[in-house]
């Protein structure tokens, strides 16, 4: 089977409710270079944007931040959504019961359902509604302690934060530094649901 209807296939079943790999099926585009100007606004210089550009194309941050679309080859990120998030108008049924080993993905590859909860990929972006309100400190500090705005909810799988927490401070702030210059876009999405802890078994 060919790589895009493997792809292809693989998009059909997440819409069915099961697992998907699409991560990796299309390369993510390159988004444009950062401007001198968009790199002024950040506060920051272009070299450390670019960095940061970098650092999101090759730690994935595309692969569930920017909603998949179907394209003429097969999935693919939708750019003009870039790093936007889980779509709000995509509203996803209750998370199938049953075999707790079962992981769930939308078609979008921008939501996931597993022993967990259900988690949705937050908008990146820096409107109101994504990363806005976010300083660099918030940032870092959710990186660090793998807690959303470093203080509430766990971030949950399959946001690989463990990993990401890792990086220099240099690096996370760079991220941070480019994320500020994308394209603000609207796009609430919804509250992620942390299933509750298994019950403690009688005595």
């Amino acid at each position: 089977m060919s790589k895009e209807r493997l792809c292809a296939a693989l998009l059909v079943a997440a819409s069915a409710g099961v697992l998907t790999l699409t991560v990796g099926c299309q390369a993510t585009p390159p988004a444009p270079a950062p401007s001198a100007l968009q790199a002024s606004s950040a506060g920051v210089g272009a070299d450390v944007v670019a960095r940061g550009e970098y650092l999101v194309l090759v730690g994935g941050c595309n692969d569930c931040h920017t909603p998949f679309k179907m394209g003429p080859k097969g999935p693919e990120p939708d750019i003009d959504r870039l790093l936007s998030g889980h779509p709000e108008a995509l509203v996803m049924p209750p998370a199938p019961e049953g075999d707790a080993w079962l992981w769930h993905g939308s078609g979008t590859n921008t939501a996931f359902a597993g022993p967990w909860g259900v988690s949705y990929a937050i908008n990146l972006t820096p409107d109101d509604t994504g990363l806005g309100p976010w300083t660099e400190e918030v940032f870092l500090a959710a990186m660090k302690t793998q807690r959303h705005m470093g203080v509430g909810r766990p971030i949950l799988p399959p946001m690989p934060v463990a990993n990401y927490g890792r990086m220099t401070d240099a690096d996370l702030k760079a991220i941070y530094a480019y994320l500020r210059t994308v394209k603000p876009l609207r796009n609430k999405v919804p509250e992620a649901v942390v299933a509750p802890p298994p019950a403690a078994p009688a005595p």
